[in-house]
């Protein structure tokens, strides 16, 4: 073949190049839609009180629990004698365990048509699951599944229940609303709405062929009352009233955090910034990151965690934004990942944007830090200060904090407030149940005390938010 020309050369030479550099952007292209389409999940530790310990995965065993800890795939949870949880999912869904009691979070991930995929292991104790998972037309929607001993439970739609772990020897699963399906060596079966089962355990193979490898269960009517039932009704009464109080729910695939922001805060409308969100009790000085900490996470490092009762979705989805005349405010994002760092806009100079640690897996805190648990049941009377933005204040604890948060406004001055009785932990179980399929022959009792603490009325946000996807 004879020479090419000069130019032609030169034009194929840059068009190597222009074809070179188009496979490195092509490349980028595919790992950064790799990202975007990460099927990991993490969800949201909503409630402590007394001693709370996590695993957050990170190869550093159990550590103390703070609220507002991610939780992801691998994470483990659980509660000493004094202690009381919850976790909060993307639907407001929510499990909580009782005092003394351990949970595995072995499965949190996205499907093919981005149901969400949850898989929890009960290792001990007792937990409450209050779950409305979505359905998505013909396609397959929202599962979870809760696993204890060799028995597994699914839930196909809305249902609040309970399961509890009697050592090695005995499970009970009481359904309080819906209808589950179990699956067990024995075979399935399903558990109606005010039903129970009772599950006896073997710790035989269950392999073998004989009957005596099979647990055992009964069915019967209603359920036994169980000390946490009231703590556990309780906490789903604050979340349905106050998750849309004011009609200010925000359309989004991630609903958690809604009734916190609700009860310690309200949104409003702000010319060139939109519907924004302030929580009560803040001052000129007050900046939303003056209190928290950084906690460490395999494969995603350091993540900012809010030491607010209030501290999820403002500091992991949308930004804050300082407005003259108004303060520091959150403006609710459109559809976006997970933040591990706060989004900022229009700081004062001043403003110190936490940056996270470069070295290390210990969790460090800021300013007042992450808010120390409560001891279950709140204090007869609570001191609100100014600019403590709701810090410290056990979620539900105080009726009409919008109305304190005008009084303090006014006068600049401490509030000291009487709380809402602390829940009752015993109640007493009343009615015989009846057993409606059994292969042995205990007996359940029914109740329907529940010991609950009445709840103040839900606050008027001063403006509901946009419809808008977040």
């Amino acid at each position: 073949m004879g020479e090419i020309p000069g130019e032609k050369y030169m034009a194929i030479a840059r068009l190597g190049k222009m074809l070179a550099m188009w496979a490195v952007l092509a490349t980028a292209f595919l790992v950064v839609s790799a990202s975007a389409e990460s099927k990991a999940r993490i969800v949201r530790l909503s409630q402590v009180q007394g001693t709370v310990q996590i695993d957050r995965a990170a190869g550093d065993g159990f550590d103390k629990a703070f609220i507002n800890l991610p939780v992801i795939e691998g994470s483990k949870l659980k509660t000493g004698k004094d202690g009381r949880a919850e976790v909060e999912f993307e639907d407001g869904s929510a499990l909580r365990l009782a005092p003394d009691s351990e949970v595995d979070f072995i499965h949190l991930a996205l499907g093919d048509d981005g149901q969400k995929q949850s898989a929890v292991e009960l290792v001990s104790g007792t937990v409450y699951a209050n779950l409305h998972p979505k359905k998505s037309g013909n396609k397959t929607g929202d599962q979870f599944q809760l696993n204890f001993a060799r028995e597994s439970v699914t839930v196909a739609g809305a249902a609040h229940f309970r399961v509890e772990l009697d050592g090695t020897s005995k499970a009970t699963l009481a359904v309080f609303k819906g209808k589950l399906s179990a699956t067990s060596p024995s075979g399935q079966f399903e558990v109606a709405e005010k039903h129970s089962a009772t599950i006896g355990l073997t710790e035989d193979d269950p392999a073998k062929d004989d009957s005596a490898g099979k647990d055992t269960f009964v069915i019967a009517k209603n359920y036994e009352v169980a000390p946490s039932d009231a703590w556990d009704r309780q906490q789903t009464d604050y979340h349905d009233r106050y998750a849309s109080a004011g009609g200010s729910s925000i359309s989004s695939p991630y609903g958690y955090g809604m009734s916190d922001l609700n009860y310690y805060g309200s949104f409003m409308t702000v010319a060139g910034y939109g519907n924004v969100w302030q929580p009560y009790f803040i001052g000129a000085d007050w900046s939303p990151f003056q209190d928290g900490g950084w906690a460490f996470y395999p494969g995603s490092g350091y993540m900012w965690v809010s030491g607010y009762p209030w501290g999820w979705m403002p500091y992991n989805y949308g930004n804050w934004a300082f407005i003259p005349g108004f303060g520091w405010a959150w403006q609710p994002g459109y559809y976006n990942p997970w933040y591990g760092i706060p989004q900022v806009v229009n700081p004062p100079v001043r403003t110190k944007v936490p940056t996270p640690p470069v070295r290390g897996h210990q969790t460090v805190m800021v300013g007042l830090g992450l808010a120390a648990n409560p001891a279950v049941g709140a204090p007869s009377r609570l001191t609100i200060s100014p600019g403590s933005a709701g810090f410290g204040v056990p979620r539900g604890s105080v009726r009409h904090l919008d109305r304190l948060a005008k009084t303090m406004d006014r006068t600049s001055r401490p509030v000291v407030v009487s709380t809402v009785a602390p829940v009752s932990t015993t109640a007493a179980p009343t009615g015989l149940g009846t057993s409606s399929r059994s292969t042995s022959s205990p007996s359940m009792r029914g109740g329907t005390s529940t010991g609950m603490a009445p709840m103040g009325a839900p606050h008027r946000s001063a403006a509901p938010p946009s419809s808008r996807p977040h």
